[in-house]
């Protein structure tokens, strides 16, 4: 038995499963991720997945090799976060390799929880073949990745592919996660839709995603009127990403899917209608992970630690 133990850390939830090198994921574990209870809380709960999911893997006589750890912020070589928005008070800093390693005795490779997704779809998911993806993850934020021949390009800092944080074609000054006005994940993440919905509909307190979703199927105009607006935004942001790298395909992945195959014809139809011709033509697919793409990505690049399959761009 070859696996390894793939974790995705995200800022409502934390998800952890043994991975074997063919991308094949066994049980997901899933805890809510207790953010508001700082950096520490966050590592105890990933730590105590990981155990868990090591147990299993004792359980079947084997152990696991390494363990591969997808993250929300930005992910230093070294493991360690270098940038975090709100939605992981405090994660800046973490060094979330240090402590993995040492809790599991295993060596850890930690990335970004959207190039860990990238890694996964471009192996052997909806981007396998292609020379050149965009792909992005629409939840609690809203995050890129670019992989090109084969190697994901994370740019000089880190930041590149970071879709989320291109400027909205509308403007009605919503805070972003990483403390600017207007950016695409202003109005198209989870939590802003969530919020866009409240504000139209009256209600004091922001329901989840879910709501909004049934809301709309519902007929209730203010769903669907936010959910419009989160198309739009979304859309025209992978229009302005697609004239830029001309990718082959995008890859779409993230809570956001739970709002329908309308939603998603919506944003492409946006993309199309505001890309240049070439890249309007560019096909807009649905990851096929899943919810497990951010972790299957990083048991991947676990499964290969010491090689140089995948290589990063500085």
């Amino acid at each position: 038995m070859t696996a390894t133990i793939g974790i995705d850390i995200g800022g409502t939830k934390i998800a952890a499963a043994l991975v074997g090198p063919d991308g094949t994921a066994g049980r997901v574990r899933r805890v809510a991720t207790p953010a508001t209870e700082g950096p520490d809380a966050v590592l105890r709960a990933a730590i105590t997945l990981a155990r868990a999911t090591a147990r299993e893997a004792a359980d079947a006589g084997a152990a696991p090799l390494a363990c591969g750890v997808g993250t929300a912020g930005t992910v230093g070589e070294d493991g360690r976060i270098s940038h975090a928005t709100t939605s992981l008070p405090g994660w800046t800093g973490t060094d979330v390799r240090g402590a993995l390693a040492a809790a599991l005795g295993l060596p850890v490779v930690v990335r970004n929880d959207v190039q860990a997704m990238a890694v996964a779809e471009s192996r052997l998911g909806a981007a396998a073949g292609a020379r050149t993806a965009l792909v992005v993850a629409a939840g609690t934020g809203i995050g890129g990745a670019v992989v090109a021949d084969g190697m994901l390009l994370s740019g000089r800092t880190g930041f590149a592919g970071s879709v989320g944080h291109l400027p909205s074609p509308v403007t009605a000054g919503r805070p972003c996660g990483c403390g600017a006005l207007d950016h695409v994940e202003s109005y198209a993440a989870g939590p802003a839709i969530a919020a866009a919905y409240a504000a139209r509909a009256g209600l004091a307190v922001v329901p989840p995603l879910e709501t909004v979703a049934e809301a709309a199927r519902g007929g209730a105009p203010e769903a669907e009127a936010a959910i419009a607006e989160a198309a739009h935004v979304l859309g025209a942001g992978l229009a302005t990403a697609a004239n830029l790298l001309d990718p082959d395909v995008v890859v779409l992945g993230g809570g956001v899917l739970g709002l329908g195959d309308g939603f998603v014809q919506a944003v492409a139809a946006t993309l199309r209608r505001a890309a240049l011709p070439g890249p309007a033509e560019v096909p807009l697919r649905i990851t096929t992970f899943g919810p497990a793409a951010v972790l299957t990505g990083a048991a991947l690049l676990a499964h290969e630690l010491g090689r140089s399959a995948v290589r990063f761009i500085p």
